[in-house]
C-alpha cells in the first residue's frame, strides 16, 4: 500500500462551499474510490490550502481508473469550480514528497 500526500488550493472565497460539498460525498464516488483501491483519504484545510493524505493500493492505477469514471468526472467538474488549479488528470505523480519522518 502507498501513502500519498497531496496539496491543492481553493479559489478565494470558496472555503465554505468546499466544506459544505465535502460534508457528504456521493455514494457512487465513495464506491469508485474504494474500487480503485483507496483505503483512506483525509483532507485538512488551513484557509485556502488543502492537504490530502491518501492510503491507496497503487496511486497511478487509482488515477487511471478514476480519470474517466462516471462517478468521478462530474465530481472533478464540481471541484474545478472551487480549486485554484483544476486537476486535469494529466499527471500521475503527486507533487508532495516525503522529506522527513520520525522513525
Amino acid at each position: 500500500m502507498e501513502t500519498v500526500a497531496l496539496h491543492t488550493r481553493l479559489r478565494e472565497g470558496r472555503e465554505a462551499d468546499y466544506d459544505r460539498i465535502h460534508a457528504s460525498i456521493p455514494l457512487e464516488l465513495d464506491g469508485a474510490l474504494r474500487e480503485a483501491g483507496v483505503h483512506s483519504w483525509r483532507i485538512w484545510r488551513s484557509g485556502r490550502e488543502l492537504f490530502h493524505l491518501v492510503e491507496v493500493d497503487d496511486y497511478r492505477a487509482m488515477r487511471a481508473f478514476l480519470a474517466e469514471h462516471p462517478a468521478n468526472v462530474p465530481w472533478q467538474a464540481q471541484m474545478a469550480e472551487l480549486l485554484e488549479v483544476e486537476d486535469d488528470y494529466s499527471g500521475t505523480e503527486p507533487d508532495v514528497r516525503l522529506v522527513w519522518e520520525l522513525p
